[in-house]
């Protein structure tokens, strides 16, 4: 469904966008803004150095598609690393202590826990986390 256009087409929608040209694109959507927004909009994708219907076409696509939560992976490594220095200080220190050396295998072993471990510290992590905003209503 298209909407006929009235006014002037702005310069941004003038050349069109190479990637758009490898997919086929039927369908039109439209929606009314204010010259204010119109020029806020345009000068994003001019910022971004993007055609105006490229640009809404990619952050229409962005909003309405699922992105991993890439913040439990990225705690669960942060508590992986923490387990091990914390376990390979620990197990230098007593080594030390006794007279011996800390061997590859305990290292090993370090990492395996570890690595088995974090995703479940990190899901317990941000459990703790939410409950605490919860309880102090969103208050840090």
């Amino acid at each position: 469904m298209s909407t006929p256009r009235t006014g002037p087409v702005s310069s941004s929608q003038t050349i069109p966008d190479p990637e758009a040209r490898n997919l086929p694109r039927a369908k039109t959507v439209a929606t009314r803004l204010s010259a204010e927004e119109l020029d806020e909009i345009e000068f994003a994708a001019k910022r971004s150095g993007k055609q105006l219907a490229a640009w809404l076409r990619d952050v229409a696509l962005e909003a309405a598609r699922p992105t991993p939560d890439t913040s439990e992976v990225l705690l669960a490594e942060v508590a992986a690393t923490r387990y091990m220095l914390l376990n390979l200080f620990h197990a230098s220190a007593t080594a030390t202590q006794d007279g011996a050396h800390l061997t590859p295998e305990t290292v090993l072993k370090i990492r395996e826990t570890a690595d088995s471990r974090k995703q479940q510290t990190a899901r317990k992590l941000l459990q703790d986390f939410a409950a605490a905003e919860e309880k102090n209503g969103g208050k840090r």
